[in-house]
Protein backbone atom coordinates (compact mmCIF):
# COMPACT_ATOMS: atom_id res chain seq x y z
CA UNK A 1 0.00 0.00 0.00
CA UNK A 2 1.45 3.37 -1.53
CA UNK A 3 0.41 6.17 0.57
CA UNK A 4 2.13 9.59 -0.45
CA UNK A 5 1.62 13.10 0.77
CA UNK A 6 1.35 16.17 -1.15
CA UNK A 7 0.99 20.02 -0.54
CA UNK A 8 -0.06 22.89 -2.36
CA UNK A 9 -1.68 26.30 -2.58
CA UNK A 10 -5.10 25.04 -3.05
CA UNK A 11 -7.62 22.13 -2.77
CA UNK A 12 -7.39 22.55 -6.57
CA UNK A 13 -3.92 22.45 -7.03
CA UNK A 14 -3.36 19.54 -4.54
CA UNK A 15 -5.99 17.31 -6.14
CA UNK A 16 -4.49 17.66 -9.68
CA UNK A 17 -1.11 16.79 -7.99
CA UNK A 18 -2.84 13.87 -6.99
CA UNK A 19 -4.21 13.15 -10.36
CA UNK A 20 -0.89 12.98 -11.82
CA UNK A 21 0.73 10.57 -9.14
CA UNK A 22 -1.79 8.40 -9.18
CA UNK A 23 -4.41 9.12 -12.33
CA UNK A 24 -7.82 9.46 -12.09
CA UNK A 25 -8.61 6.12 -9.71
CA UNK A 26 -6.84 7.60 -6.78
CA UNK A 27 -7.89 7.51 -3.33
CA UNK A 28 -8.07 10.28 -1.34
CA UNK A 29 -7.38 9.29 2.55
CA UNK A 30 -7.14 12.53 4.35
CA UNK A 31 -6.83 16.33 3.85
CA UNK A 32 -5.86 19.22 5.89
CA UNK A 33 -4.82 22.61 5.91
CA UNK A 34 -0.72 23.37 6.49
CA UNK A 35 1.71 26.20 6.28
CA UNK A 36 1.63 25.41 2.47
CA UNK A 37 -1.95 25.76 1.96
CA UNK A 38 -3.70 22.25 2.04
CA UNK A 39 -1.81 19.05 2.60
CA UNK A 40 -3.57 15.80 0.93
CA UNK A 41 -2.84 11.68 1.68
CA UNK A 42 -3.53 9.45 -1.11
CA UNK A 43 -2.52 6.33 -2.73
CA UNK A 44 -3.43 4.05 -5.72
CA UNK A 45 -5.49 2.48 -6.42
CA UNK A 46 -4.86 -0.80 -6.02
CA UNK A 47 -4.64 -0.14 -2.55
CA UNK A 48 -8.28 0.14 -2.08
CA UNK A 49 -8.85 -3.24 -3.74
CA UNK A 50 -6.68 -4.97 -1.09
CA UNK A 51 -8.75 -3.09 1.60
CA UNK A 52 -11.78 -4.43 -0.69
CA UNK A 53 -11.21 -7.47 -0.12
CA UNK A 54 -10.29 -7.65 3.38
CA UNK A 55 -13.01 -5.68 4.72
CA UNK A 56 -15.27 -8.05 2.51
CA UNK A 57 -15.77 -10.60 5.54
CA UNK A 58 -15.99 -7.60 8.38
CA UNK A 59 -19.31 -5.87 6.60
CA UNK A 60 -22.00 -5.95 9.44
CA UNK A 61 -25.15 -4.17 9.49
CA UNK A 62 -25.95 -1.89 5.91
CA UNK A 63 -24.64 1.39 6.70
CA UNK A 64 -26.11 4.37 5.23
CA UNK A 65 -25.29 5.72 1.84
CA UNK A 66 -23.01 8.73 2.35
CA UNK A 67 -23.54 12.11 0.01
CA UNK A 68 -22.28 11.46 -3.33
CA UNK A 69 -19.46 13.42 -3.05
CA UNK A 70 -18.23 11.75 -0.28
CA UNK A 71 -18.59 8.04 -1.98
CA UNK A 72 -16.54 9.23 -4.77
CA UNK A 73 -13.17 10.44 -4.46
CA UNK A 74 -12.12 13.97 -6.30
CA UNK A 75 -9.58 12.37 -8.05
CA UNK A 76 -11.99 10.21 -10.19
CA UNK A 77 -14.79 13.08 -10.94
CA UNK A 78 -15.15 13.84 -14.77
CA UNK A 79 -15.15 17.25 -14.68
CA UNK A 80 -11.24 18.67 -15.63
CA UNK A 81 -11.64 21.92 -14.39
CA UNK A 82 -14.58 21.63 -11.24
CA UNK A 83 -15.22 25.08 -9.99
CA UNK A 84 -13.55 26.23 -6.64
CA UNK A 85 -16.77 25.99 -4.61
CA UNK A 86 -16.82 22.28 -5.34
CA UNK A 87 -13.83 21.62 -4.90
CA UNK A 88 -13.79 23.54 -1.07
CA UNK A 89 -16.81 20.89 -0.50
CA UNK A 90 -14.83 18.10 -1.88
CA UNK A 91 -12.40 18.42 0.81
CA UNK A 92 -14.22 19.12 3.86
CA UNK A 93 -15.82 15.90 2.98
CA UNK A 94 -12.90 13.69 2.03
CA UNK A 95 -11.16 15.19 5.73
CA UNK A 96 -11.81 11.69 7.15
CA UNK A 97 -10.44 9.91 10.08
CA UNK A 98 -9.36 5.89 10.02
CA UNK A 99 -12.57 5.19 11.25
CA UNK A 100 -14.79 6.54 8.60
CA UNK A 101 -12.65 5.50 5.86
CA UNK A 102 -13.02 2.00 7.11
CA UNK A 103 -16.75 2.85 6.78
CA UNK A 104 -16.37 3.75 3.71
CA UNK A 105 -14.68 1.07 2.33
CA UNK A 106 -17.68 -1.06 4.18
CA UNK A 107 -20.18 0.86 2.31
CA UNK A 108 -18.31 0.54 -1.10
CA UNK A 109 -18.53 -3.08 -0.67
CA UNK A 110 -21.58 -3.49 0.25
CA UNK A 111 -23.44 -1.78 -2.68
CA UNK A 112 -21.00 -3.90 -4.72
CA UNK A 113 -22.26 -6.86 -2.66
CA UNK A 114 -25.87 -5.86 -3.45
CA UNK A 115 -25.70 -5.18 -7.21
CA UNK A 116 -24.04 -8.68 -7.84
CA UNK A 117 -27.15 -10.16 -6.42
CA UNK A 118 -29.44 -8.33 -7.87
CA UNK A 119 -27.75 -9.09 -11.17
CA UNK A 120 -28.05 -13.05 -10.70
CA UNK A 121 -31.77 -12.98 -9.75
CA UNK A 122 -33.87 -14.31 -12.23
CA UNK A 123 -35.11 -11.81 -15.05
CA UNK A 124 -38.64 -13.19 -15.24
CA UNK A 125 -39.14 -12.28 -11.13
CA UNK A 126 -39.62 -8.92 -9.68
CA UNK A 127 -37.88 -8.52 -7.13
CA UNK A 128 -40.43 -7.00 -4.47
CA UNK A 129 -39.84 -3.52 -3.31
CA UNK A 130 -37.35 -3.12 -0.48
CA UNK A 131 -38.07 -0.40 2.29
CA UNK A 132 -35.83 2.13 1.87
CA UNK A 133 -33.61 3.01 5.38
CA UNK A 134 -33.71 6.27 6.33
CA UNK A 135 -30.53 8.39 5.70
CA UNK A 136 -28.78 9.32 9.33
CA UNK A 137 -27.97 12.67 9.12
CA UNK A 138 -24.21 12.52 9.11
CA UNK A 139 -21.70 15.13 11.90
CA UNK A 140 -20.10 17.73 10.17
CA UNK A 141 -16.23 17.08 8.73
CA UNK A 142 -13.49 17.01 11.02
CA UNK A 143 -9.66 16.90 10.47
CA UNK A 144 -8.29 13.54 10.84
CA UNK A 145 -8.48 11.85 13.76
CA UNK A 146 -4.92 10.08 14.14
CA UNK A 147 -5.25 9.12 17.58
CA UNK A 148 -8.14 7.14 17.54
CA UNK A 149 -8.17 2.96 17.99
CA UNK A 150 -8.85 1.06 14.95
CA UNK A 151 -11.75 -0.28 15.96
CA UNK A 152 -13.20 -3.45 13.36
CA UNK A 153 -17.06 -4.43 14.19
CA UNK A 154 -17.49 -8.01 14.00
CA UNK A 155 -19.57 -9.62 11.67
CA UNK A 156 -23.25 -10.65 12.90
CA UNK A 157 -24.65 -13.56 12.09
CA UNK A 158 -27.37 -11.88 9.26
CA UNK A 159 -24.63 -12.00 6.21
CA UNK A 160 -23.40 -15.47 6.77
CA UNK A 161 -22.37 -15.47 3.19
CA UNK A 162 -20.38 -12.64 2.75
CA UNK A 163 -18.00 -13.73 5.46
CA UNK A 164 -18.05 -17.04 3.82
CA UNK A 165 -16.79 -15.11 0.62
CA UNK A 166 -13.74 -13.19 1.80
CA UNK A 167 -10.44 -14.11 2.70
CA UNK A 168 -8.98 -15.90 5.63
CA UNK A 169 -8.63 -14.31 8.88
CA UNK A 170 -5.02 -14.83 8.88
CA UNK A 171 -4.85 -12.16 5.36
CA UNK A 172 -7.52 -10.28 7.09
CA UNK A 173 -5.45 -9.94 10.47
CA UNK A 174 -2.24 -9.02 8.30
CA UNK A 175 -3.96 -6.06 6.49
CA UNK A 176 -5.51 -4.92 9.72
CA UNK A 177 -1.70 -4.88 11.24
CA UNK A 178 -0.70 -2.56 8.34
CA UNK A 179 -3.38 -0.32 8.92
CA UNK A 180 -2.23 0.30 12.52
CA UNK A 181 1.14 0.55 11.67
CA UNK A 182 0.52 3.24 8.95
CA UNK A 183 -1.36 4.83 11.61
CA UNK A 184 0.84 4.89 14.34
CA UNK A 185 3.73 6.24 12.15
CA UNK A 186 1.67 8.84 11.11
CA UNK A 187 0.46 9.45 14.77
CA UNK A 188 4.75 9.32 15.37
CA UNK A 189 5.43 11.92 12.64
CA UNK A 190 2.82 14.46 13.61
CA UNK A 191 3.77 14.38 17.08
CA UNK A 192 7.30 15.08 16.63
CA UNK A 193 6.63 17.88 14.67
CA UNK A 194 4.46 18.97 16.93
CA UNK A 195 6.71 18.73 19.88
CA UNK A 196 10.15 20.27 18.01
CA UNK A 197 7.03 23.50 16.80
CA UNK A 198 6.51 23.73 20.51
CA UNK A 199 9.81 23.99 21.07
CA UNK A 200 10.65 27.06 18.65
CA UNK A 201 7.35 28.94 20.04
CA UNK A 202 8.56 28.45 23.79
CA UNK A 203 12.14 29.30 24.52
CA UNK A 204 12.23 28.47 27.70
CA UNK A 205 11.39 25.28 26.83
CA UNK A 206 14.31 24.64 24.54
CA UNK A 207 16.61 25.62 26.72
CA UNK A 208 15.55 22.92 29.50
CA UNK A 209 16.05 20.98 26.43
CA UNK A 210 19.30 21.58 25.93
CA UNK A 211 20.37 21.17 29.14
CA UNK A 212 19.07 17.79 30.22
CA UNK A 213 19.94 16.84 26.62
CA UNK A 214 23.96 17.93 27.57
CA UNK A 215 24.14 16.12 30.81
CA UNK A 216 22.93 12.81 29.99
CA UNK A 217 18.99 12.26 30.47
CA UNK A 218 16.65 10.19 27.49
CA UNK A 219 15.03 12.00 25.42
CA UNK A 220 11.56 9.92 27.22
CA UNK A 221 12.25 11.74 30.47
CA UNK A 222 12.85 15.27 28.34
CA UNK A 223 9.75 15.18 27.00
CA UNK A 224 7.63 14.52 29.44
CA UNK A 225 8.87 17.10 31.96
CA UNK A 226 9.11 19.64 28.93
CA UNK A 227 4.94 19.06 28.22
CA UNK A 228 5.21 19.85 31.87
CA UNK A 229 6.51 23.60 32.16
CA UNK A 230 4.24 26.25 32.17
CA UNK A 231 5.06 29.30 30.51
CA UNK A 232 4.90 31.73 32.84
CA UNK A 233 7.65 29.48 35.09
CA UNK A 234 10.65 32.13 35.76
CA UNK A 235 12.93 29.86 36.09
CA UNK A 236 13.47 26.82 34.23
CA UNK A 237 16.35 24.99 35.01
CA UNK A 238 15.19 25.09 39.27
CA UNK A 239 12.00 23.76 38.32
CA UNK A 240 13.31 20.63 36.31
CA UNK A 241 15.46 20.62 39.22
CA UNK A 242 12.54 20.54 41.84
CA UNK A 243 11.16 18.29 39.37
CA UNK A 244 13.94 15.82 39.33
CA UNK A 245 14.37 15.53 43.40
CA UNK A 246 10.71 14.82 43.88
CA UNK A 247 10.89 11.81 41.75
CA UNK A 248 14.36 10.26 42.51
CA UNK A 249 14.00 7.95 45.30
CA UNK A 250 16.75 7.89 48.31
CA UNK A 251 17.04 5.97 51.87
CA UNK A 252 18.03 9.34 53.61
CA UNK A 253 14.75 9.55 55.69
CA UNK A 254 15.65 5.56 56.58
CA UNK A 255 17.46 4.26 58.55
CA UNK A 256 21.03 3.59 57.26
CA UNK A 257 21.71 -0.12 55.90
CA UNK A 258 24.74 -0.99 59.07
CA UNK A 259 22.05 0.16 61.10
CA UNK A 260 18.54 -1.58 59.78
CA UNK A 261 20.78 -5.56 60.09
CA UNK A 262 19.06 -8.52 57.76
CA UNK A 263 20.53 -10.21 55.13
CA UNK A 264 21.56 -8.21 51.82
CA UNK A 265 23.04 -10.04 48.89
CA UNK A 266 24.62 -7.40 46.31
CA UNK A 267 24.11 -8.58 42.95
CA UNK A 268 25.32 -6.64 39.35
CA UNK A 269 27.46 -7.07 36.30
CA UNK A 270 31.21 -8.12 35.64
CA UNK A 271 33.52 -5.21 37.28
CA UNK A 272 30.63 -2.43 39.43
CA UNK A 273 32.33 -2.94 42.42
CA UNK A 274 30.16 -5.75 44.69
CA UNK A 275 33.51 -7.12 46.61
CA UNK A 276 34.23 -3.30 47.21
CA UNK A 277 31.13 -2.15 48.07
CA UNK A 278 30.35 -4.97 50.55
CA UNK A 279 33.58 -4.51 52.33
CA UNK A 280 32.71 -1.07 52.93
CA UNK A 281 29.11 -1.74 54.28
CA UNK A 282 30.80 -4.25 56.67
CA UNK A 283 33.38 -2.21 57.58
CA UNK A 284 30.76 0.64 58.65
CA UNK A 285 28.75 -2.10 60.12
CA UNK A 286 31.78 -3.47 62.14
CA UNK A 287 32.68 0.04 63.21
CA UNK A 288 29.11 0.55 64.72
CA UNK A 289 27.90 -2.74 66.32
CA UNK A 290 31.14 -4.96 66.43
CA UNK A 291 32.54 -7.80 64.14
CA UNK A 292 30.82 -10.26 66.16
CA UNK A 293 27.47 -9.15 64.87
CA UNK A 294 28.67 -9.67 60.97
CA UNK A 295 28.68 -12.38 58.90
CA UNK A 296 30.14 -12.62 55.38
CA UNK A 297 29.23 -15.18 52.55
CA UNK A 298 30.66 -15.41 49.23
CA UNK A 299 29.38 -17.11 45.73
CA UNK A 300 32.22 -15.88 43.63
CA UNK A 301 33.84 -19.13 42.85
CA UNK A 302 33.90 -18.44 38.66
CA UNK A 303 36.86 -16.28 38.82
CA UNK A 304 40.41 -17.40 39.71
CA UNK A 305 40.95 -16.35 43.39
CA UNK A 306 38.37 -14.10 43.77
CA UNK A 307 37.07 -14.97 46.94
CA UNK A 308 40.40 -13.97 48.50
CA UNK A 309 39.77 -10.45 47.93
CA UNK A 310 36.71 -10.51 50.78
CA UNK A 311 38.78 -13.19 52.72
CA UNK A 312 41.32 -10.19 53.05
CA UNK A 313 38.68 -8.27 53.84
CA UNK A 314 37.22 -10.24 56.68
CA UNK A 315 40.72 -10.84 58.03
CA UNK A 316 41.31 -6.85 58.41
CA UNK A 317 37.79 -6.70 60.28
CA UNK A 318 38.34 -9.73 61.72
CA UNK A 319 35.34 -11.64 60.57
CA UNK A 320 35.44 -15.23 58.88
CA UNK A 321 34.25 -15.60 55.49
CA UNK A 322 32.26 -18.66 54.23
CA UNK A 323 31.80 -19.98 50.52
CA UNK A 324 28.66 -21.05 49.29
CA UNK A 325 28.89 -22.96 45.53
CA UNK A 326 24.89 -23.55 45.52
CA UNK A 327 21.88 -23.38 47.23
CA UNK A 328 22.32 -25.99 49.31
CA UNK A 329 24.85 -25.14 50.83
CA UNK A 330 24.05 -21.25 51.08
CA UNK A 331 20.70 -21.83 53.20
CA UNK A 332 22.89 -24.40 55.51
CA UNK A 333 25.29 -21.02 55.98
CA UNK A 334 22.05 -18.96 56.24
CA UNK A 335 21.21 -21.13 59.44
CA UNK A 336 24.62 -21.12 60.55
CA UNK A 337 24.51 -17.18 61.13
CA UNK A 338 20.84 -16.83 61.64
CA UNK A 339 22.28 -15.21 64.85
CA UNK A 340 24.23 -12.82 63.29
CA UNK A 341 22.43 -8.98 63.18
CA UNK A 342 23.64 -8.47 59.55
CA UNK A 343 24.79 -10.88 57.08
CA UNK A 344 26.68 -9.92 53.90
CA UNK A 345 26.32 -11.93 50.23
CA UNK A 346 28.89 -11.09 47.54
CA UNK A 347 28.07 -12.85 43.92
CA UNK A 348 30.01 -13.78 41.42
CA UNK A 349 30.17 -11.06 38.92
CA UNK A 350 28.09 -11.71 35.85
CA UNK A 351 27.44 -9.96 32.44
CA UNK A 352 23.33 -9.02 32.31
CA UNK A 353 22.83 -11.14 29.04
CA UNK A 354 24.39 -14.30 30.16
CA UNK A 355 22.38 -17.11 30.66
CA UNK A 356 24.11 -17.52 33.94
CA UNK A 357 22.23 -14.36 35.42
CA UNK A 358 19.05 -16.51 36.03
CA UNK A 359 20.33 -19.16 38.18
CA UNK A 360 22.23 -16.45 40.04
CA UNK A 361 18.73 -14.84 40.98
CA UNK A 362 16.88 -18.41 41.10
CA UNK A 363 20.38 -19.06 43.78
CA UNK A 364 19.35 -16.01 46.23
CA UNK A 365 15.13 -16.52 46.42
CA UNK A 366 15.33 -17.36 49.93
CA UNK A 367 12.75 -15.45 51.78
CA UNK A 368 14.94 -14.15 53.98
CA UNK A 369 17.67 -12.37 51.31
CA UNK A 370 17.34 -8.78 50.27
CA UNK A 371 18.76 -8.24 47.34
CA UNK A 372 21.25 -4.79 46.48
CA UNK A 373 21.88 -4.00 42.46
CA UNK A 374 24.98 -2.06 42.34
CA UNK A 375 24.55 -0.33 39.02
CA UNK A 376 28.17 1.35 37.67
CA UNK A 377 27.25 5.03 37.37
CA UNK A 378 30.00 5.42 34.65
CA UNK A 379 28.05 3.45 32.18
CA UNK A 380 26.07 4.28 28.96
CA UNK A 381 22.48 5.10 29.63
CA UNK A 382 21.14 2.28 27.27
CA UNK A 383 23.56 -0.44 29.26
CA UNK A 384 22.33 0.39 32.70
CA UNK A 385 18.61 0.03 31.40
CA UNK A 386 19.58 -3.09 30.51
CA UNK A 387 21.36 -4.43 33.78
CA UNK A 388 18.01 -3.32 35.56
CA UNK A 389 15.87 -5.06 33.16
CA UNK A 390 17.86 -8.37 32.43
CA UNK A 391 18.63 -8.26 36.81
CA UNK A 392 15.17 -7.87 37.93
CA UNK A 393 15.49 -4.41 39.56
CA UNK A 394 11.80 -4.03 40.43
CA UNK A 395 12.73 -6.96 43.20
CA UNK A 396 15.48 -5.30 44.41
CA UNK A 397 15.28 -3.69 47.56
CA UNK A 398 17.50 -1.05 46.89
CA UNK A 399 20.27 0.10 44.52
CA UNK A 400 24.14 0.98 45.14
CA UNK A 401 25.71 3.53 42.53
CA UNK A 402 29.47 2.65 42.24
CA UNK A 403 32.23 4.92 40.57
CA UNK A 404 30.28 8.34 40.44
CA UNK A 405 33.79 9.34 40.92
CA UNK A 406 34.62 8.09 37.36
CA UNK A 407 31.28 9.43 35.95
CA UNK A 408 31.46 11.89 33.96
CA UNK A 409 27.45 12.46 33.22
CA UNK A 410 25.61 10.77 36.24
CA UNK A 411 22.10 11.48 34.07
CA UNK A 412 22.00 8.63 32.10
CA UNK A 413 21.85 7.00 35.95
CA UNK A 414 19.26 8.83 37.71
CA UNK A 415 17.44 8.76 34.63
CA UNK A 416 16.96 4.92 34.53
CA UNK A 417 16.82 5.31 38.74
CA UNK A 418 13.86 7.91 38.32
CA UNK A 419 11.98 5.63 35.71
CA UNK A 420 11.81 2.18 37.02
CA UNK A 421 11.07 4.18 40.54
CA UNK A 422 14.30 2.79 42.12
CA UNK A 423 15.75 3.50 46.10
CA UNK A 424 19.09 4.49 46.24
CA UNK A 425 20.18 3.15 49.50
CA UNK A 426 24.18 4.48 48.83
CA UNK A 427 27.26 5.71 47.08
CA UNK A 428 30.68 4.94 46.30
CA UNK A 429 32.92 7.60 44.70
CA UNK A 430 36.35 5.23 45.47
CA UNK A 431 37.98 2.25 46.24
CA UNK A 432 38.65 3.21 50.12
CA UNK A 433 37.11 1.47 52.02
CA UNK A 434 34.90 2.52 54.69
CA UNK A 435 35.66 6.26 53.37
CA UNK A 436 34.27 6.37 50.33
CA UNK A 437 30.76 5.06 50.76
CA UNK A 438 28.43 7.40 51.77
CA UNK A 439 24.17 8.22 51.61
CA UNK A 440 23.49 11.02 49.49
CA UNK A 441 20.23 12.67 49.35
CA UNK A 442 18.28 13.19 46.24
CA UNK A 443 19.13 17.31 45.63
CA UNK A 444 22.80 16.49 46.64
CA UNK A 445 22.80 13.77 43.65
CA UNK A 446 19.67 15.73 41.32
CA UNK A 447 22.87 19.28 41.69
CA UNK A 448 25.78 16.49 40.94
CA UNK A 449 24.03 15.68 37.75
CA UNK A 450 23.25 18.98 36.50
CA UNK A 451 26.63 19.94 36.83
CA UNK A 452 27.83 17.62 34.14
CA UNK A 453 28.15 17.80 30.89
CA UNK A 454 31.33 16.42 29.38
CA UNK A 455 33.89 17.45 26.70
CA UNK A 456 32.01 20.07 24.09
CA UNK A 457 32.99 17.54 21.70
CA UNK A 458 29.81 15.38 23.01
CA UNK A 459 27.73 18.13 23.51
CA UNK A 460 24.71 17.88 21.26
CA UNK A 461 24.45 21.59 19.04
CA UNK A 462 20.68 23.19 19.02
CA UNK A 463 20.12 22.15 15.61
CA UNK A 464 20.91 18.77 16.38
CA UNK A 465 17.67 18.17 18.83
CA UNK A 466 15.69 17.59 15.92
CA UNK A 467 17.19 14.91 14.82
CA UNK A 468 16.69 13.28 18.31
CA UNK A 469 13.52 14.07 18.53
CA UNK A 470 11.87 13.57 14.77
CA UNK A 471 13.02 9.85 15.27
CA UNK A 472 10.45 6.86 16.31
CA UNK A 473 9.82 7.18 20.34
CA UNK A 474 10.66 4.38 22.35
CA UNK A 475 8.38 2.11 24.51
CA UNK A 476 6.30 3.31 27.66
CA UNK A 477 8.48 4.17 30.46
CA UNK A 478 8.01 1.81 33.26
CA UNK A 479 6.93 4.72 35.55
CA UNK A 480 5.29 7.81 35.44
CA UNK A 481 7.06 10.94 36.33
CA UNK A 482 5.31 13.30 38.84
CA UNK A 483 5.44 17.01 38.32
Amino acid sequence: MNVKRFTARTSRDALNLVKQAFGDDAVVLSTRPCPEGVEVLAMAPDGIQQIERVAAPAVTAPVAKPAAKAAKPAAQRSDPVPPASEVDDDVAQLSMSTLSFQDYVRERVLRRRRAEVRAAEPQARMPAPQPQEPEPVRPAPKAPVLRDAVRVEPAPAAVPALADMGPSRRDQQDMLNELRSMKGLIEERFGALAFMEKLQRSPKQAQLTQKLLDVGFSPALIRKMVDGLAADTPDELAWATSVLERNLVTGETEAALEDQGGVYALIGSTGVGKTTSTAKIAAAFATKHGAANLGLVTLDAYRMGAHEQLRAYGRILGVPVHTAHDRASLEDLLELLAGKKMVLIDTAGIAQRDARTRDMLEMLSHRSIRKLLVVNASAQGETIEDVMVSWRAATCHGVVLSKIDEAVKLGPALDALIRHKLKVVGVANGQRVPEDWHRLSAHALVHRALRGGGSPSWRIDASDVSLIFAGQRGPAAPGAMHA
